[in-house]
This record gives C-alpha cells, structure tokens and sequence, in this order.
C-alpha cells in the first residue's frame, strides 16, 4: 500500500529514552579536552567518532543515523532540561510528560493534543502508544488512546484474548497512577478506556493484513515498535501522534557495553522506519520527536554515569531543516548544573511547543503551560 496516511495531516511520533540517556556519548565534543579528562572510563575515542563537524560528533554506532543527518533530515537540539532538573527517573520523566515541574500532575501532554486534534474523542486511534501500559504523557479522561503491546495479536482480539490483554494493560494502568490520583478517578477512566480498548482493536486489525514492505527491520523491541508505527500509519487510520519507548539507558554501570548497543539499536531503528515511509510514499507528513528525561553527569563513576540534568533531543522527518539547534552545554566547572551536571541551554516546554505550533498547527501555550523559547526546525 502506498500513499501519505491520515490524507496529508501532520503526524507525530514520540519516541521516548527511558532511563536518561547520556548525551555526552551521544553527541561528544570530541575536540573539547574537558570531556576526556572528565570520563577516564567511558570517554568514546577521538579517533572512534562520527564526525558532524570540527567539535561535534556521534557515537560510533550511529551510523545509519548520522547517515539520515547527512540527508538534512536531523535536528540535534542540545542542552534540552529546565531548571533545577530532577534526577529521579519518575518524577523527572512525569515532568517531562505533564509540563509540571512544580506540582504532581496527572493529564499528559500529548493527551491535551490530542483533545484539540479530535475535540469528540470519536477516533480510539488518533493517538497511539505501542508499548505496555499507558504514558502519563497520553493520559486525560474523555481522550482515548489505543495501547498495543503486539500488533498481530491486538487486532485478532476477541473473546477471553481480548478481555486478558484489556485486563493487563488496565491493570498496569490503574497501579501507576491510582497513588497519585486516588481510586475513584482511576477506575472512571479505566471504564471508558476498556470500551476504547476494544473498538481500537477492531479498527486496527486492518493495518497488519494491508502492509508489505521491502524494508527488514531487525528484532529488537525498538525496531518492531517502529514497524508497527509505519503498519498503522500507512493504513491511513487517522492516527496524528504515536508513542513508544526505548528502555535501557540508565547507565550507572558497564556504560561501555551498554549504551552502545542501545544506541545502534535506535539508530538502525529510526533508519529503517524512514526508508519504509520512503517506501509507502508515506513520509512527507511525518516528523519524529526522540528524547529523555535527562541527560548523565559530565565525570564519569568508573564503570558509567549517574544522573543529571542537561541532555539532548532529535527532531527527524523529510520536512525538517537538519543541523544543531541550541548551545551544546558549556563543561566549564562552574558553570555546570549542581556543579557536576551538564546546564540546560533550552527548555524542553519550548521543544514541545515547537512541534504542537510549528507541526501539528495548535497552539501550545495551554498545553504547555506558559510561553517558551521555540527553535525553527523545519523546512
């Protein structure tokens, strides 16, 4: 099947770092002395990078994406935080899905974009989230969402299948935020959502038995999430943002083996995802957000690297202006963040903000919660 989904619409996809992936290994300054006297043990070697220019380089498993850079098709946004970043995974991560740094929220980001997108909720399948459970990002009462954990199988849903997988995936719902929002609330929502559940398994079981592809994506949990992204997309059900999460990145211990592998995985990843766009004639409407919760610190711990604060994100699509957006952070001693920390040079509100206003043509202010410096990443 070829043919742009979703008739031309603009489409988001949001691919979460879970664990705070190290952007100094990510995007090295190589030619800054700092960063090797700073990381005896999991410092990429000068010679080992990929260059993207006299100070700047990716991780030497990044090939296939450094290749889609080249193509102009890579925004590198550096230095991306807030202030007084959080270093714990959950509440940091819940800032970054709600937009609320100061207080324990509950309606996600994405979730308010979509209540804009599709005001009567009428379409289960303009967001999804392929993955177990459900982000906060995508959580708000009277906005469904579809969450997939296996494409082949959630379309077949029926029966006890269908009731086992809705129970699972509810189940996990309600013990992630029922603490933070009390019980009541939750199983209002979940009510609703199981109904959601089953009429999105209905409608998507098309997607699967309409694809073919050229494209051999590999094994990896990232790559099949990525698959079932372009299954769904080139079937053209209306779907405007879709969500996943590539797990792994909290590297306290064996970075060095470690990220590597993760960073290859979503490089290959990301490349296969866009050549099957490509493919499908399915590519021009389509802009992909990758980030995490926040970045490592700049000295390393002797076998990896322990929270902080400043990191980086990737904005990725046929239509975007590709180069370095932001100020890489500054390793001057003192001007680091907790002074071990890489600073943020750029608020990720702005970020988001760029994609809702810039992209998918809303407004981001209410959203977001205020009005942020925005970049201008696309063509």
């Amino acid at each position: 099947m070829t043919g742009n989904g979703n008739g031309g619409q603009p489409v988001l996809v949001v691919v979460q770092l879970s664990g705070g992936n190290d952007f100094m290994n990510t995007v090295i300054p190589y030619a800054n002395s700092t960063y090797y006297d700073s990381r005896p043990t999991v410092a990429i070697p000068h010679d080992k990078v990929l260059p993207i220019n006299d100070t700047l380089a990716f991780h030497p498993n990044m090939g296939p994406f450094k290749d889609l850079y080249d193509d102009g098709m890579v925004a590198i946004v550096q230095g991306i935080g807030y202030p007084n970043s959080n270093r714990s995974h959950f509440r940091g991560m819940d800032i970054w899905h709600t937009c609320e740094p100061d207080v324990v929220a509950t309606v996600g980001w994405v979730a308010k974009a979509l209540k804009v997108l599709d005001p009567e909720g009428s379409n289960p399948l303009t967001g999804i989230n392929f993955g177990v459970g459900l982000p906060r990002a995508m959580a708000m009462p009277g906005v469904p969402v579809t969450s997939v954990s296996n494409l082949d199988n959630y379309g077949l849903m029926t029966g006890i299948g269908a009731t086992e997988q809705r129970d699972r995936a509810l189940d996990i719902f309600k013990r992630m935020y029922a603490p933070a929002i009390g019980a009541g609330p939750v199983m209002e929502y979940l009510s609703q959502t199981g109904r959601d559940v089953l009429t999105g398994a209905d409608m998507i079981a098309v997607a699967p038995q309409q694809y073919e592809s050229t494209v051999e994506y590999a094994a990896t949990p990232i790559a099949q999430a990525l698959r079932d992204v372009a299954r769904v997309h080139t079937a053209g059900l209306g779907t405007r943002i879709f969500y996943t999460a590539h797990g792994g990145y909290d590297v306290h211990a064996n970075e060095n083996p470690a990220q590597p592998g993760l960073l290859g995985d979503l490089s290959a990843a990301i490349s296969d995802f866009f050549a099957d766009l490509r493919e499908h004639d399915a590519d021009d409407n389509v802009a992909m957000l990758v980030f995490s919760e926040f970045g490592r610190r700049v000295r390393d711990n002797g076998s990896g690297t322990d929270h902080g604060s400043g990191g980086g994100a990737f904005i990725i699509g046929k239509n975007v202006a590709g180069g370095l957006y932001a100020e890489y952070p500054s390793l001057v001693q003192d001007q680091l963040a907790n002074g071990e920390d890489l600073p943020h040079t750029i608020d990720f509100r702005g970020i988001y903000g760029t994609m809702l206003e810039q992209w998918l043509h809303i407004g981001a202010q209410p959203i977001v919660g205020g009005v942020y410096e925005q970049i201008g990443p696309f063509k």
